[in-house]
């Protein structure tokens, strides 16, 4: 019988996946502001994204040589403080160099937090409890631009909005040290995991293991997938489609409010259907979902909602079969391993959907996320036939 995780540490991992969630969306609605305070071009904000994305990749490598090294209660407490002091960066930036150097505290720091909560996620709370855990950061992703919005309209300005973020991260900061202790003596590892006596390995025998190479493509995939259809959608809807531009937002928020409602929904009925079937039967209506928005003449806005609910039990998901799949005593490092490939899919798969928009028109994008979601799906056929035999 699964081990119940600890009430405080489950409630504290809900609230940080919430304030995770919460500057992440914020950015974009603040840059219109900060790019006229600085004096800057539009495409300066790439500099940003590139920068916070860059240390968000390399921070997920090394997550599991700090976890090993610290321990996750430390990671968590020191990671956390360090996403505090660069978004405090953000809202006292004199100069966009320092705007940057904020940018990359808080990529590296918000790496080491994602990888260290899923990591102890994984091994503690079970499939249900993670897939809400990530509805969570949905959830605070959606209240950060609430917040700096409704500063901005009230005249208070986007130093403001950045000071309530830091506010509320500096508080999780605390709670994190007060309790760093508990993340490493927590409950046992969740029943099934044969493999939790053993030595945890290192990270380059880590990366030996083929089912690890497997997870890695298919968060890259995965990542890929769910941005390029969020950030292009209303680009191809507007300007290739002639979709007007009140009903192309209706339905890339559809696609959002989707995402949201599957991991909420779909945590009821995970650990009666089993992660696994789920995965799989997500991965398949995925590629329906793609179908369905890429077709011509196929009802778009229904092939969004299909798709951003079929997405939503697939990262958790997958985090959460992780020590199952890899073994217990690699998943410190695979964990670190599949954020950075996270990053990495959010990174390249849009960027290669606009390359492809110019080159041959934004009629090339929807098959492109469809080719994607057929890719993650055969990958994860392949990984759950190798799950099943031993490692």
């Amino acid at each position: 019988m699964e081990a119940r995780p600890r009430p405080g540490l489950l409630v504290l991992a809900y609230l940080a996946f919430v304030s995770l969630g919460l500057p992440d969306a914020v950015l974009g609605l603040a840059w219109p502001s900060i790019r006229e305070a600085f004096g800057l071009p539009q495409a300066a904000l790439g500099a940003v994204l590139a920068t916070a994305a860059t240390a968000y990749f390399f921070s997920g490598l090394l997550a599991g040589r700090f976890i090993l090294a610290a321990g996750i209660g430390t990671l968590l407490a020191a990671s956390t403080g360090l996403v505090t002091l660069g978004i405090a960066g953000y809202a006292s930036a004199p100069a966009f160099a320092f705007f940057l150097t904020a940018a990359c505290f808080i990529g590296f720091g918000s790496g080491a937090v994602d990888s260290g909560l899923n990591t102890h996620a994984a091994r503690h709370f079970g499939a249900r409890h993670m897939t809400w855990l990530h509805a969570a950061y949905s959830a605070g992703a959606a209240l950060g631009p609430v917040l700096m919005t409704a500063l901005l309209t009230r005249g208070a300005g986007w130093r403001a909005g950045y000071v309530a973020i830091a506010g509320v991260l500096g508080l999780l900061a605390l709670a994190f040290t007060v309790r760093r202790g508990q993340w490493d003596s927590g409950p046992a590892p969740r029943a099934g995991d044969a493999e939790a006596g053993k030595p945890r390995v290192t990270a380059w025998a880590t990366l030996r293991r083929p089912r690890v190479w497997l997870q890695i493509a298919i968060f890259f995939f995965y990542c890929g997938v769910e941005v390029t259809a969020g950030q292009w959608s209303y680009t191809v809807l507007t300007e290739s489609r002639g979709v007007g531009s009140t009903a192309a937002g209706t339905w890339v928020s559809l696609y959002w409010a989707s995402l949201l409602a599957g991991r909420v929904l779909l945590g009821f009925i995970v650990e009666r259907v089993g992660s696994v079937r789920l995965l799989r039967l997500s991965t398949v209506a995925a590629v329906a979902g793609a179908l369905l928005f890429a077709l011509p003449g196929a009802p778009a806005a229904l092939g969004l909602a299909v798709l951003g609910f079929a997405l939503a039990p697939i990262f958790p998901g997958l985090m959460s079969e992780t020590p199952r799949r890899v073994g217990v005593d690699a998943s410190t490092h695979a964990v670190g391993f599949q954020v950075s490939a996270a990053t990495l899919g959010v990174a390249v798969i849009p960027s290669v959907a606009g390359l492809l928009g110019g080159w041959l028109g934004l009629t090339a994008i929807a098959p492109l996320v469809v080719l994607c979601a057929v890719v993650l799906a055969v990958f994860h056929e392949v990984l759950v036939a190798a799950a099943d035999r031993p490692t």
